[in-house]
This record gives C-alpha cells, sequence and structure tokens, in this order.
C-alpha cells in the first residue's frame, strides 16, 4: 500500500463504502411491513446509528485511524463500542431482532453474550488485545486486517451492551443495581491500557511514531491524549447509563406496573430453546442403529 503524503489525505475504503448503504437498504427493505414498522424514535436511533458508522469511518476520521493518530483510532473505536451498537437495537423494532436472533448458533451465543462474567471476559479481551502493537501495525498496513479487526470491535460492542438492553428476545435481564454495577465494571476493566498510554514517555506504537508532527501533536502527545479520552469518555458514558438505571428503578421502585413486562417474543424464544432442549436429548438418549447382519451366502 503505497504510503500517503499527508495525514488528512483522502482514501476510499471499500468494505465500508458499501456495507453502509446496503445496512440502510437492508432496514428499509425489512421495515416496509405494518407488523415490522420502525417508530419515529426508532428511526431517529437508527439514523444516528448510521451517522456514527460515518463518522467513524469515513473521511477524516477513519483515514487519521488507519495510520495516523492514535487518537483518532481511540475515538473511531469509542464510537464503534459505545454508540453504534445500543443505537442499532434500540433503531431497529423488535419482530426484526426476533428474527435475526432466532437461528440456534446465534441465540446460543446471544445467551452467553448478556451474562456479565462472559460479556466483561470477552470485551476485555477484544479491546486489549486488538490495541497491542502487532494488531495495531497489521492494521495500519493492510486494509483487509483493519477491516476485520473493525469488525470484531464493533462485535464486542454489541457484547458490551447485552446485558443492559432489554430489547433482546429471551434475555433474563438483570436488576438496575445490576446493570448499573456491570456498567461499571466495564468502565474500569477494558481500558487499563488508557493509564499507560498516559504516562508512557515515548511512542508505544511505531505505526504512530511519524517524523513529522500530525496535526500539530508529537506522537507521545497524541498518545496521551488517546489515553485521556478512552478513559474519560468510557467513565461519562457508562456511569451516566448506570446511574440512570439506578436512579430510574429507584423512582418507579414504589409503583405497581411490572417495569420489565414479560412480552410474547421472550415466550416464544423460551418455547423454540426448549424445543432444540428436548430434541438434543431425543438424539442422545435414541439407541445406536445396528446395522444388518449379512444374510448367508
Amino acid at each position: 500500500m503505497a504510503a500517503l503524503a499527508h495525514p488528512l489525505d483522502w482514501q476510499l475504503t471499500i468494505f465500508w463504502t458499501v456495507a453502509i448503504p446496503a445496512l440502510v437498504a437492508a432496514y428499509i427493505f425489512a421495515t416496509r411491513s405494518e407488523e415490522n414498522r420502525p417508530t419515529r424514535r426508532q428511526r431517529g436511533f437508527f439514523l444516528l446509528a448510521v451517522l456514527a458508522l460515518v463518522a467513524a469511518f469515513m473521511w477524516p476520521l477513519g483515514d487519521l485511524a488507519a495510520r495516523w493518530s492514535l487518537l483518532a483510532l481511540v475515538a473511531q473505536r469509542l464510537l464503534l463500542m459505545l454508540a453504534v451498537p445500543p443505537l442499532l437495537v434500540a433503531g431497529t423494532p423488535r419482530p426484526i431482532i426476533a428474527r435475526l436472533t432466532r437461528p440456534a448458533v446465534v441465540d446460543a451465543v446471544l445467551r452467553q453474550a448478556v451474562k456479565p462474567v462472559p460479556a466483561v471476559l470477552f470485551v476485555t479481551v477484544v479491546a486489549v488485545g486488538t490495541l497491542t502493537t502487532g494488531p495495531v501495525s497489521l492494521a495500519a498496513h493492510s486494509q483487509t486486517a483493519r477491516v476485520v479487526i473493525q469488525i470484531l470491535v464493533l462485535l464486542s460492542g454489541f457484547v458490551l451492551w447485552a446485558p443492559v438492553l432489554t430489547e433482546l428476545p429471551g434475555a433474563k435481564p438483570l436488576s438496575a443495581v445490576g446493570r448499573g454495577a456491570y456498567l461499571i465494571v466495564q468502565s474500569i476493566v477494558p481500558s487499563f491500557l488508557s493509564v499507560v498510554w498516559i504516562f508512557a514517555r515515548r511512542p508505544l506504537y511505531p505505526s504512530y511514531d511519524h517524523h513529522v508532527a500530525v496535526l500539530g501533536m508529537s506522537a507521545v502527545l497524541d498518545q496521551q491524549l488517546a489515553g485521556f479520552l478512552a478513559k474519560l469518555c468510557t467513565i461519562a458514558v457508562l456511569w451516566t447509563v448506570a446511574f440512570s438505571l439506578m436512579t430510574r428503578a429507584h423512582v418507579t421502585a414504589g409503583a405497581d406496573e411490572d417495569p420489565e413486562p414479560l412480552l410474547w417474543s421472550d415466550v416464544e424464544r423460551e418455547i423454540q430453546r426448549a424445543d432444540r432442549r428436548a430434541l438434543r436429548t431425543r438424539r442422545s438418549s435414541s439407541p445406536p442403529t445396528t446395522p444388518p447382519l449379512d444374510s448367508p451366502q
């Protein structure tokens, strides 16, 4: 790949240039029927998700994050993990979410993703592992590797929010206090690399250590600002949601209505899971078939 002469040079990212319009077209096609028609609020959330995707992958942030600035890379990842997943889920009608998560493999992954401990472990491994020197350098020199890592980061964002979202069918929601505590843990554990960036006195990523200042910043300053951005934004977003959940639970504690009503999509998903368990039980308990004996000649 030819080196770019200037940090603000534009480069076409073919995958996301195709993927984002395809996502919009799929949403429009899927919401044509009356059953799947989104509310105005859902359309607004979906539009915000698309705008966040455009901001993350297109010029200038996408090009700066690719090989010029760790600060831009962190800003891109914050959009992919903290903004896009909850906005996409909140903007998609529940029948569509139920259909997308119905396959057995997807449902099996979802059942683990909504559990706090596996979610924290997965997000930590992805967040830290993809920000080590090797993957960052590989992404800076290979557009294919960069897209794969970006998709992995986006998926980790869905896992991050899965224990909190109530739109996922069949997910047994945590209490408001449990969800708040989970988000506080997620704001601390995966972002410990930001402390290393803040106190490092030399550039830790050769891919972002250029001979010229990028946007008027040295590589060390860019790295330190990336650390502050990662830590402050993660805490600000996740703690705000956490305290909002706990405050709302405190306000509605004396109300008679159920804050998390049981929906038909939840019942349907449990029936599907019970059918799959019964089918596995029948298969495991059925005796092996004995091949017929050869008839005597």
